[in-house]
């Protein structure tokens, strides 16, 4: 039986959720695809905020019927939004990686003038890490952050690329170097910078194999300014917020991926049993039997970690400890989705590969991206690593 570890409750929320997915995001999701249609997008990010669904995460704010809502509750809507269009979920989860730290560590006056929009489905949120030389290695971050005292302003310079939602955003959540005498760790400023800030522009918009759909560009700041308050927790201190966000975004991640993966493999079981080749049903032979058995291990395993890193931080688990739990979701279940979505195309063959047959070939392209977002495989590796072997320091 699938979600073992999920209780009555969080199955009544699954339905519902499917529900209202099939309702709002299954109509628009050939528009995503096919058109990169921003409105369709935004029409089901409004849907979602109007009916409560984007407060998940923040019990305080929620009001609907779940007990306890939490990242569990979270990650299964990440789940069936990517089942049914990952593009559409990149965007939501994107968001709401957003709203995480402005939720956590913005003043209160900014968190209401920011935050409410992206949980009411008005606005989108957006965070900026990555840069030219800068993934999993934030110790070369190159964007610098300087407060201007005389006009009680924070002053940032640099370029990010790779950024979710990018042009798209209502606000950014951006990090920089603030102190670039000490380590990256200790000197690294996080800010929330609105959209309409003089000196913030967007040079270009990527063209990815997959995701389509999904607003994924670069970010430049030239002496961007915001005013003291924008500061997220305190200065120098913007690696902490990082650090906070990390195991909640793998988690969402791991969601991602096991809806990827699931939709390659409904497609592939349905086929294998209607197909024939040589007189028999393609799923009566060896070989692809053996297939749809590893995708279905692969995916029963890739929820069980999910569901238990969501629990364990629902249950208040968090930080150093969650890292173990949280990096090994977010590696099997994307490694599972690129699995299944290239068992799935081989299975279907020709029809796998080729457009006018169906959504294969879209997942086969939409999967290869998650291995790679929001810390790679080999990132999550050594973080699993690192926290086996304490007495050492594995060698990145």
């Amino acid at each position: 039986m699938r979600d073992f570890m999920l209780n009555e409750e969080d199955r009544a929320f699954r339905a519902e959720i499917v529900e209202f997915l099939d309702r709002e995001l299954v109509p628009r999701a050939e528009a995503i695809e096919r058109d990169a249609d921003w409105e369709a997008v935004s029409a089901v990010v409004r849907a979602l905020g109007e009916a409560g669904y984007m407060k998940l995460m923040f019990a305080d704010l929620y009001s609907g019927s779940l007990s306890n809502p939490g990242l569990t509750h979270a990650t299964i809507l990440s789940e069936e939004a990517a089942l049914r269009n990952y593009a559409f979920e990149t965007t939501i989860a994107t968001a709401l990686s957003c709203a995480f730290p402005l939720h956590r560590h913005a003043r209160p006056e900014i968190r209401d003038r920011y935050l409410s929009p992206i949980l009411e489905g008005r606005a989108v949120g957006s965070i900026c890490m990555t840069e030219p030389d800068v993934g999993s290695d934030s110790a070369g971050m190159k964007t610098r952050i300087r407060f201007d005292a005389a006009r009680d302003e924070w002053v940032i310079s640099g370029f990010k690329r790779y950024i979710s939602n990018a042009s798209k955003a209502d606000v950014y959540i951006v990090w920089g170097i603030s102190d670039p005498d000490v380590a990256p760790q200790k000197g690294m400023t996080a800010l929330a910078v609105p959209s309409d800030a003089a000196g913030l522009c967007f040079p270009r918009t990527y063209d990815f194999a997959g995701r389509r759909g999904c607003v994924v560009g670069e970010v430049a700041f030239d002496e961007v300014r915001v005013p003291r308050d924008h500061l997220l927790g305190e200065e120098n201190q913007g690696f902490k917020v990082m650090l906070g966000a990390f195991n909640f975004e793998r988690v969402i991640l791991g969601g991602s991926g096991l809806g990827v993966a699931r939709s390659a493999f409904e497609i592939a079981r349905a086929h294998a049993q209607k197909r024939e080749a040589f007189g028999q049903k393609l799923g009566q032979k060896q070989l692809i039997w053996d297939m749809i058995a590893e995708m279905s291990w692969r995916i029963d395993a890739a929820e069980l970690l999910t569901h238990r890193a969501a629990k364990m931080y629902d249950s208040g688990i968090d930080g150093k400890e969650l890292m173990r739990e949280a990096a090994q979701a977010k590696l099997v279940a994307t490694e599972t989705a690129v699995f299944c979505a290239d068992r799935a195309v081989q299975i279907l063959g020709g029809d796998g590969y080729t457009r006018q047959f169906g959504r294969c070939e879209q997942i086969y392209r939409d999967a290869r991206a998650l291995p790679i977002v929001g810390g790679t495989s080999e990132m999550c590796k050594y973080l699993i690593a690192a926290r086996e072997m304490p007495e050492i320091r594995p060698n990145l």
